[in-house]
């Protein structure tokens, strides 16, 4: 029997609502003002708006003192936003409310496997996540109360033996059989901390933000979120899904390649409007690394060829 397919038409009829969404657990690297730009051009050239969201729900590692530096840091840019900013940290109330439907609909199960266990029991996928076998999801309730007296659990998410599809604004078309492809999902981490998948639906609905521009490496989530926003009836953003900023083959430029930070790359650059120019230029967004402003690139950004900036859909060399 041939799986149900889901298709998903994304951010139809809707005003234009774009998003930054950085964790305040570092200053902004290459790759943060490369994906904010390009959302910033995505949204701003159909009229659209911008929210900021500090995505501070892992309350471990967000600092306080990278909330006041991010938003200085976007001001600085030129990258300006129109709502917000708005916080995860205060929203356990929305969160709990979704998870209360996802409960009613009879879909959430304990699970109280160790990251150890989920290795042992399956091969990574596609490269980046491992597969949930299922191992709880036909515990007893003696089963469950037993392990719990030993182990809190975190929630998982039934999801069902079906394809997910939509059209990527960069990727093209996407698809993903939920059961072979990901498994039942986290939804709340054994700590009660609500997990980003959750986190980020509620929050994007509660927003108004219907284009989200993301790293491709969050292309395999995307099937995840619009089951989510399916089963609580809400709508579904458009998504463009674009290639990531390396430091070396497959490995993404993050906060610890310092040379990328963003005090390091003013010192180098000298202007907000070089380093602008500087990553809009190696990532394909402009033909020149000239110095420019967002509202420059604006001027000349066309979304219909966005699929066509980049040479490569998946990675460019930072340099």
């Amino acid at each position: 029997m041939m799986p149900q397919t889901h298709s998903f038409e994304t951010g139809a009829n809707r005003p234009v609502v774009g998003r930054f969404a950085p964790s305040p657990t570092g200053r902004m690297h290459a790759g943060n003002i490369y994906a904010a730009l390009t959302a910033w051009l995505v949204a701003k050239s159909q009229g659209g708006t911008i929210v900021l969201r500090i995505e501070d729900l892992d309350r471990d590692r967000s600092k306080a003192e990278y909330i006041s530096a991010v938003q200085r840091d976007f001001e600085l840019l030129g990258l300006t936003w129109d709502h917000g900013p708005f916080f995860q940290h205060n929203r356990d109330e929305a969160y709990s409310e979704a998870f209360q439907v996802l409960e009613r609909l009879g879909l959430v199960y304990p699970c109280f496997c160790t990251r150890a266990d989920l290795h042992a029991a399956s091969a990574p996928h596609r490269g980046e996540k491992f597969i949930y076998p299922g191992t709880c999801r036909s515990l007893s309730a003696e089963q469950v109360a037993a392990k719990s007296l030993l182990k809190a659990p975190a929630q998982r998410l039934r999801v069902p033996d079906a394809m997910y599809s939509f059209e990527d604004m960069v990727q093209g078309h996407y698809a993903q059989n939920l059961a072979d492809d990901c498994g039942d999902f986290l939804i709340r981490r054994s700590d009660q901390a609500f997990a980003y998948q959750l986190a980020v639906v509620v929050d994007d609905a509660a927003q108004g933000v219907t284009s989200v521009v993301r790293g491709v490496d969050l292309l395999c989530s995307t099937p995840q979120q619009l089951y989510l926003q399916e089963l609580l009836g809400l709508g579904h953003p458009r998504y463009a899904h674009i290639p990531l900023l390396v430091a070396e083959e497959n490995r993404r430029l993050s906060k610890r390649d310092h040379d990328a930070g963003l005090e390091e790359l003013l010192a180098r650059y000298k202007t907000p409007e070089a380093v602008i120019g500087h990553i809009a230029g190696i990532c394909g967004l402009t033909p020149t690394c000239d110095p420019a402003t967002p509202e420059q690139l604006l001027e000349t950004f066309d979304i219909a060829k966005l699929s066509e900036l980049f040479s490569d859909p998946v990675q460019i060399p930072w340099s």
